[in-house]
């Protein structure tokens, strides 16, 4: 049975980008690590973690009188959910009109676009390899 997971929010993703660090931590936990950044207010992330466990992007377990927090969701189903999504609502589900955006549209530097035909390069091989395999 597949669990339905929403796209976090940019504050909610946050807070995840933290848990997945961490593993776990309190409320005063996510505080010092979001120091290093911008600083997150209390109230704020306790309000932000009771939303996110209503959308089960995180439980909790008690430790003493605190609360301990844990992502439900892995940083790679959070991208592959918020890449679908991008795809289907600005570029019709085209993955090319998505990569010809970006080439026309971002700063790319020569090191980013050999290591983007190496990957393809290399996908490309690694799928004819499945297919030749599966035959």
């Amino acid at each position: 049975m597949s669990r339905q997971i929403v796209i976090p929010t940019t504050a909610e993703f946050r807070l995840l980008e933290i848990l997945w660090v961490l593993g776990e931590g309190t409320i005063e936990d996510l505080l010092l690590a979001s120091e290093k950044k911008s600083p997150l207010n209390y109230k704020t992330v306790q309000t932000v973690l009771r939303i996110m466990e209503n959308k089960k992007l995180v439980s909790h377990s008690t430790r003493g009188r605190a609360f301990v927090y844990r992502a439900r969701v892995k940083r790679y189903e959070v991208s592959r959910l918020s890449t679908r999504s991008l795809l289907q609502r600005y570029f019709r589900g085209s993955r090319t009109e998505l990569l010809v955006n970006l080439l026309e549209y971002e700063r790319i530097g020569d090191n980013e676009l050999l290591e983007l035909e190496g990957l393809i390069r290399n996908y490309r091989k690694a799928t004819f390899a499945e297919r030749k395999k599966n035959r």
